[in-house]
């Protein structure tokens, strides 16, 4: 009895013990996650559990986005996830986004993970035209996506239709020209075809170096109001703080790059930014909310400190990152090269075996009409010696009815006919025997010469049987394959050599290996500064040629300022137009942004 109450006493206990949990569903930019988190967890202990699950590393990015009220706001790391304004309702629900863009993606995101989800991101932001992208290099970028997803282009299996269900170009750009969805699939597939041999990771690395330098990516914008109560748009992004006319989100007016900001602060709705030269006046501005406020402050603060960042020696967790990534690299390449070795080889194989049944259809297309011949051959001599047979029976007989009339005439001479009409018909009758006979004799010598004939081609058939029975037998005692084991080509001596034990397979990095791969980088690097020039050849051509198409009524408004821009020479990249707006002292810009 009392080891049933202790028994009771410690199972109660244990129930009190456990926490509490809650649900939590957390979605990515392709896939959905449930945890259950304890009562006391904060947003830090959410972030981290989601980011070991993903196994991701470069952390410094990324944050967990909730909706309140039509309004943005990111989970915040101190904090207790339940105490945030989100809905208590399970499961509570967060989107795990890039909350921060790298400058330069090719050289900051290390991770194969961070480049997939950053690519996922900017192509929803792309396709939802809250980054604005024009139709050429839409078509571009769509073309980069089907590579990573279908891997090279092969004709025989990516025919017509087969990104009939695929969306890949914004709708604004599908509705701004008379063209079919075969019309863009055509275009879309003639760029796809030329980046054979990347691999998924190297096809979304190439879309995000050219999305990066679109005008709107990266940047969050915010309505604000400078001291003259002016309605203007503050842009925020790695780069720095930006001003905008609220018509045109492409090209700020002023920017402030953020090695020139000391301070942020705000206080109820006014900001207030203090430049590093404290010999320049702060400035001001008013936003509309106070939650707006806390994420602007957030996102200020964060691509300020990834800013400076950038600007020092990578940390030893960031050199050990690029240290695996670069040998990940290697491994994947010459994991590539071993492939695309096999796939040679493979091919070479199938190429040699079709040549081969090939000749061996050929052979047996021989074999069958020699066969053939031969039969018909035999057919032909057996006629011809059943012909000459009775030639020869039939010029035997004619010879006996020769002889047969020889004697009829001599029987008939040996007669004596007494009377003159007796003797008159017996020299008739023996003129017509006579002329019988001849005739007998010519017929008969006509048959022997065609008997002698008949032997001849009789002769000739036997032989021509010959000759197909000869051909027959060296077509089938013909070798059909080559060897079984030929002597396999040596390897180059710049590919690393792979030894297969039983059935694992492992090789060795050397530092030759990373030598070269260092240097096969760098090159890459130089291909493609020297790839740029073609490229925007390519795009301007693509422009030039889907321009008799264009639908100029259903232009949008960042349509027209895009031209304005790209007819004023406005084709230079982000960083350099930043840079162009920067070349004013601070002084003149704050003095500017008042006076607006």
């Amino acid at each position: 009895m009392a080891g049933a109450i202790a028994s009771r006493m410690s199972f109660s206990s244990l129930k009190r013990k456990q926490p509490k949990t809650f649900t939590v569903r957390i979605v990515t930019m392709d896939a959905e996650m449930e945890f259950n988190c304890e009562m006391k967890w904060k947003g830090k202990d959410l972030f981290d559990l989601v980011c070991r699950t993903l196994g991701l590393r470069e952390t410094w990015f990324f944050g967990l986005q909730y909706t309140i009220k039509d309004t943005v706001a990111w989970l915040k790391m101190d904090k207790k996830v339940l105490d945030h304004d989100v809905s208590k309702e399970e499961p509570v629900t967060f989107h795990f986004l890039a909350k921060f863009y790298p400058e330069n993606a090719e050289e900051e995101l290390v991770q194969e993970i961070t480049q997939h989800l950053f690519f996922l991101q900017v192509k929803k932001q792309i396709l939802d035209e809250k980054i604005y992208c024009p139709p050429e290099a839409s078509v571009l970028l769509a073309s980069y996506a089907v590579q990573a997803k279908y891997g090279d282009y092969d004709p025989s299996v990516h025919k017509r239709g087969f990104l009939a269900q695929e969306e890949l170009l914004p709708k604004r750009v599908i509705n701004l020209y008379q063209m079919t969805p075969e019309m863009w699939e055509e275009r879309i597939t003639a760029w796809y075809a030329e980046h054979r041999g990347r691999a998924r990771d190297e096809a979304e690395m190439e879309y995000l170096k050219i999305a990066q330098d679109l005008e709107m990516y990266g940047v969050n914008y915010f309505t604000i109001r400078n001291k003259k109560g002016t309605e203007l748009l503050l842009g925020v992004d790695a780069l720095g703080l930006h001003i905008y006319d609220p018509e045109n989100r492409l090209t700020p007016k002023i920017s402030f790059p953020w090695n020139e900001i000391r301070n942020i602060s705000y206080s109820d709705k006014e900001f207030t930014i203090k430049p590093l030269d404290k010999k320049i006046d702060v400035f001001k501005f008013n936003s509309s909310k106070l939650r707006v406020n806390k994420l602007i402050l957030q996102l200020c603060i964060g691509n300020h400190d990834l800013f400076m960042r950038r600007r020092k020696a990578d940390s030893l967790e960031v050199q050990q990152m690029k240290a695996q990534a670069r040998e990940e690299k290697a491994r994947k390449q010459m994991e590539r090269q071993r492939l695309a070795r096999e796939k040679q080889m493979r091919e070479e194989a199938e190429r040699t075996r079709d040549e081969l049944e090939r000749r061996l259809l050929q052979m047996k297309e021989e074999a069958t009409m020699a066969n053939e011949a031969l039969m018909r051959s035999e057919e032909t001599a057996d006629l011809l010696a059943e012909k000459a047979q009775i030639t020869e029976e039939e010029a035997k007989l004619l010879a006996q009815k020769a002889a047969e009339a020889e004697q009829e005439m001599q029987r008939i001479k040996a007669t004596a006919i007494r009377t003159e009409e007796e003797k008159r018909l017996m020299e008739q009758k023996v003129l017509e025997a006579e002329v019988l006979a001849l005739k007998m004799a010519e017929e008969s010598e006509r048959r022997a010469k065609e008997a002698d004939q008949l032997k001849q081609d009789l002769q000739e058939a036997r032989e021509a049987e010959r000759r197909a029975k000869q051909k027959l037998l060296e077509i089938t005692t013909k070798p059909t394959y080559p060897p079984m084991n030929p002597i396999p080509a040596p390897l180059p001596p710049d590919i690393p050599n792979f030894n297969l034990i039983g059935d694992s397979l492992s090789f060795d990095f050397k530092d030759t290996d990373m030598k070269r791969l260092s240097m096969e980088i760098e090159k890459e690097k130089v291909e493609y500064m020297e790839k740029s020039k073609h490229l925007q050849e390519q795009l301007n051509e693509l422009k030039t040629e889907i321009e008799a198409l264009k639908l100029k009524e259903r232009e949008t408004a960042l349509d027209i300022l895009h031209n304005e821009n790209s007819d004023r020479g406005g084709t230079s990249s982000k960083h350099n137009t930043i840079k162009k707006l920067t070349l004013q002292s601070a002084k003149s810009r704050v003095a500017f942004f008042e006076e607006l």
